[in-house]
């Protein structure tokens, strides 16, 4: 019988595992190290970016329970994704792992040899995804107006990749983009899920919005950050936009 390897844990396992010996942040996340971790850095990875988080996407989160290790491996379709202490080959390097529960959701990541900046962008971008699919019908009206308005003004770009690509399939595969439709609704969840993201990175760090041929003009941009601190406004203290501060 062949040796398990010990340098390769399954993410459900190890959830499951340690669901017990969970370390409490707050009254919806808890976190798991499987790696040392000072103080200051467990401050940098966990404290500071779920402090900045808004009150009412805390709310609208289901109890989040962070790992943090080494290197997370992409299943290969017999197995999920794992742990790893060895870092995996480049094509099945991932960052970070989700699997949810009835009402707790998994956040594996892995947080070796990548920048702490590389790092609450994933981190932001899980949680913005988790509130994506479960965001209430008035903040789902509310983005969809916004997005129906730039489709109609012919607005050019987008906030990242994934909704960049999705929203040129609209463009192209249908005459009226207004319309809901199910590439709309893809469209429009990707778009709110990398907006989210960019919200809720920028309320925590200091950033700066890469240019290039497919970002959004800046005003729409800002646009749709004010109407993200209308939902969600941030904790007092934070802001997204320095007048932000400066008027609370």
């Amino acid at each position: 019988m062949p040796e398990p390897d010990r340098t390769r844990t399954s993410v459900d396992e190890l959830a499951s595992r340690t669901r017990a010996e969970m370390i409490p942040l707050t009254g919806k996340f808890s976190y798991f190290c499987t790696l040392p971790l000072a103080d200051e850095d467990l401050r940098q990875y966990l404290h500071d970016p779920i402090a900045a988080l808004a009150p009412a996407i805390v709310s609208a989160l289901p109890h989040t329970h962070i790992i943090l290790a080494p290197y997370i491996e992409k299943g290969n379709g017999k197995s999920g994704d794992a742990v790893t202490f060895e870092r995996p080959l480049e094509s099945r390097h991932i960052a970070v792992s989700r699997r949810d529960d009835d009402d707790t959701a998994v956040l594996a990541f892995g947080i070796k040899d990548i920048e702490v900046a590389d790092y609450h962008y994933q981190l932001y971008s899980s949680l913005a995804s988790m509130v994506a699919d479960r965001w209430p019908q008035e903040v789902q009206d509310r983005f969809h107006r916004t997005i129906r308005e730039e489709l109609t003004s012919e607005v050019h770009g987008e906030v990242d990749e994934k909704s960049w690509h999705l929203k040129q399939a609209l463009l192209r595969r249908q005459t009226n983009v207004r319309k809901e439709t199910k590439l709309f609704r893809e469209y429009a969840r990707q778009a709110f899920e990398d907006t989210l993201t960019l919200y809720l990175h920028g309320t925590c760090c200091d950033i700066d919005v890469e240019t290039g041929p497919r970002q959004m003009p800046s005003r729409y941009l800002r646009r749709r950050l004010e109407l993200l601190f209308s939902l969600f406004p941030p904790p007092e203290g934070y802001a997204v936009l320095p007048e932000q501060l400066k008027s609370r």
